[in-house]
């Protein structure tokens, strides 16, 4: 089952990878970052919702502390969507996910900080490979000039991704399911974001079957499959295992936006891009070795 495990990630970051496909086309039809945002929370939620109402209602079962738990959720995915979609915008989509997923790198660093977790000698060559690339993708380091207001929003993205993180395994730690975790935040996520995103105008330029399934792709191909396929995964692989799996994201979605959105990052940006990439992926291989750690001391 291992095997699927591999297969069921795999495809999960490649379908992740997509989002800068589907947002550059919503884009062209004028859909704001705002707008965007607010369809993937909600085609999400009702998905879920479905799946929730036919498998098991008793998940929506929740108390007045977890609906301030799940609030907190809301507000940092809702917070990580626009601004990576914003970013996406202003920079590329390659830009974009490796700034995004410095998420795992600035939850070890708060962890260390504030849990008093060990820096062992690879999370500490992750921060400093990460901080590398993070200055060639800026151009701090070689003088290639991007969009510096945009950089620093797709780093933002990446610390409110990271807070969704921390806020989702303390809701674990606390007995909530993931599902149950997922739903309200994407439902919060989707009132914060309709609330401000002037809903009427995504009606008005919903024009074609075109548009319509663009906008239901967004939600289901780059959220709700790839969201259930890793989901799945865990039940069979250490979560470091498939932390340094899930850096097939952001190496997918620079090749699609190298082929189909001819998004070709001068060469420094493109080696920040690779190293980012690499942080990621020690990190992962740090945490798989902390999982296998815990299991032989179990045993």
């Amino acid at each position: 089952m291992k095997k699927k495990a591999f297969i069921y990630i795999i495809v999960a970051g490649i379908l992740w990878g997509t989002s800068g496909l589907f947002a550059n086309a919503l884009n062209e039809y004028g859909f704001s970052s705002l707008q965007m945002t607010a369809m993937r929370g909600l085609v999400s939620f009702l998905c879920m919702l479905g799946y929730v109402l036919i498998k098991d209602r008793g998940l929506l079962k929740v108390t007045p502390v977890d609906l301030l738990f799940f609030l907190g959720n809301g507000i940092a995915l809702f917070s990580t969507a626009f601004l990576y979609y914003t970013t996406m915008q202003m920079t590329s989509v390659a830009t974009a996910v490796v700034l995004m997923y410095t998420m795992p790198i600035m939850v070890m660093i708060y962890s260390v900080i504030f849990f008093k977790e060990r820096m062992t000698g690879m999370k500490l060559c992750a921060t400093v490979v990460m901080f590398v690339g993070c200055c060639l993708v800026s151009g701090i380091i070689g003088g290639f000039r991007a969009d510096v207001f945009g950089i620093l929003l797709g780093l933002l993205s990446g610390i409110t991704y990271s807070v969704y993180s921390i806020l989702t395994k303390t809701e674990f730690k606390r007995g909530a399911s993931p599902i149950t975790t997922s739903l309200y935040g994407f439902g919060f996520m989707s009132i914060i974001a309709l609330l401000i995103c002037r809903p009427v105008e995504i009606v008005e330029r919903t024009t074609s079957p075109k548009i319509f399934i663009l906008l239901i792709g967004l939600g289901v191909v780059t959220f709700v499959i790839p969201y259930f396929l890793y989901t799945l995964s865990l039940k069979y692989l250490p979560a470091g295992t498939a932390s340094a799996l899930s850096i097939v994201e952001p190496m997918a979605a620079t090749v699609f936006g190298i082929i189909f959105l001819r998004q070709i990052p001068d060469i420094f940006a493109g080696i920040g891009i690779v190293l980012i990439i690499l942080a990621v992926f020690l990190l992962g291989v740090a945490e798989s070795r902390l999982d296998k750690s815990k299991e032989n001391t179990n045993e």
